[in-house]
């Protein structure tokens, strides 16, 4: 869940690795930090975007901001055997984070492309090479209109994209209590977790707050080119996991 960025209105996290490596530092404790922040609520959510594309067709798959490759993980011990048969990108652009999903990958395969990636700009990735294409909670701490029109760069013509990132609880009330518990909870728990590294927990609170709801990031996805968007909210809409496909044609050769 690391990706680089510049200074931008579509960043909500306004994190940029250039002035602050925290997600190399934190690393080893990332996992636990997620556990934390979301009472492990994470471990659900990712497990249903790891069904959702084990499920999916595909020969070649990319999943970017990966962090400690939670996701591929998931994905490899639904369906052993299937990095045989196709292949799997693993992309971060957080070099300790890469060796730990290596680490904890290796005993389930050794054929995983692991790769230093920035989301934002792949140019070591040929357009239209990608079947589907993948990114977890990241997009919060990314430009992520940059990081969208890069996926669909990448996507070959038919290809799907599938995210899981933050959204808004349906109920307004009930939302702003959850924010109200984040602000007041989050930063003496995260600090804890964190050991004392307030960076991480902050980039991930203002995220949190300034990221889209899942209508307008499905809209966003839209107005990138991707058609057929669905989302499905999880958790009364803590987040949600938005779907969508790369045009089979260009536009003007459908019309």
């Amino acid at each position: 869940m690391t990706e680089t960025t510049g200074d931008t209105g579509h960043n909500a996290a306004a994190f940029s690795p250039q002035h602050d490596d925290v997600f190399g530092r934190i690393a080893g404790r990332y996992d636990v930090l997620c556990d934390v922040f979301s009472f492990c609520l994470h471990r659900r959510w990712k497990r249903r975007v790891a069904h959702m594309i084990a499920d999916a067709r595909w020969e070649r798959m990319l999943d970017a901001a990966a962090g400690t490759g939670h996701i591929v993980r998931r994905i490899l011990t639904r369906s052993p055997g299937i990095a045989d048969a196709r292949q799997i990108i693993v992309s971060d652009i957080s070099l300790p984070m890469l060796a730990i999903a290596r680490c904890k990958t290796e005993h389930l395969t050794r054929k995983l492309d692991i790769r230093q990636l920035d989301a934002h700009n792949m140019p070591s990735i040929e357009s239209g090479s990608i079947d589907l294409y993948s990114i977890s909670l990241g997009l919060k701490i990314c430009d992520r209109t940059r990081v969208l029109t890069e996926a669909f760069r990448v996507l070959q013509p038919g290809g799907e994209i599938i995210t899981l990132e933050a959204s808004t609880i349906t109920l307004p009330w009930l939302h702003t209590l959850y924010l109200a518990y984040m602000d007041f909870c989050m930063p003496l728990i995260g600090r804890l977790a964190a050991k004392g590294d307030a960076s991480a927990y902050l980039y991930l609170l203002k995220g949190v707050h300034d990221f889209p709801c899942a209508d307008d990031l499905a809209q966003e996805m839209r107005e990138i080119g991707f058609e057929h968007v669905t989302f499905e909210r999880m958790s009364l809409g803590i987040v949600a996991i938005h779907r969508g496909r790369k045009p089979a044609r260009p536009a003007h050769a459908r019309d």
